[in-house]
């Protein structure tokens, strides 16, 4: 089973091995999917993502969604681009 994303304007297929994490936010268009590196468990990555966000939002108030994306990618975590369904109200 594949699971298509878009990077860059590509489309991919993913295996569906790979583990993914939602990154949710209060605004539904904030909403951020990142792929996790193939050597953290999952419980591990969310504790890694949420001490690396928490960083991120203490070291700068005015921090940016571009802020946060930048220090996941260097821990090797992947932003993918996906599709959101319509909202249902």
């Amino acid at each position: 089973m594949y699971v298509t994303a878009r990077k860059n304007q590509l489309e991919e297929k993913i295996p569906m091995t790979e583990l993914f994490m939602i990154l949710p936010a209060g605004e539904h268009t904030e909403t951020r999917l990142v792929r996790i590196p193939p050597d953290f468990e999952q419980h591990e990555a969310y504790r890694h993502v949420t001490g690396l966000i928490a960083s991120v939002e203490e070291n700068d108030p005015d921090y940016s969604w571009e802020d946060i994306e930048a220090v996941l990618e260097e821990h090797g975590f992947e932003p993918v681009e996906f599709i959101l369904g319509p909202a249902l109200d």
